[in-house]
């Protein structure tokens, strides 16, 4: 999934639906990761779009409208620094570097 858009959804949740919700959740191919939390949400998840229109729809048309979902923060990840997805830094080929 290299080379597409990934963001965190963090979610408040009805407690009495919580299992409802992870169910409903896990069944979205744009699924990535899915973590139960404490804090101020309940559960945030990483999900993955080819572009921001994509990322729209699945946030609007799939999350929002899950039963016991109270509200969403969305945040989209600009880059990655360490992590699986990470690029390893390449230096700069000799014959390039007046580049």
């Amino acid at each position: 999934m290299n080379g597409k858009l990934l963001a965190f959804v963090d979610i408040y949740v009805e407690s009495q639906q919580m299992q409802d919700v992870i169910d409903s959740l896990l069944k979205l191919e744009d699924l990535e990761m899915l973590y139960e939390v404490t804090g101020e949400f309940d559960l945030t998840i990483m999900i993955s779009a080819s572009d921001i229109e994509e990322l729209r729809d699945i946030l609007k048309n799939k999350i929002i409208n899950v039963g016991g979902i109270k509200s969403t923060v969305t945040s989209i990840v600009l880059k990655t620094h360490k992590g699986p997805r990470c690029q390893e830094n390449k230096p700069i080929p000799a014959a390039d570097a007046s580049l």
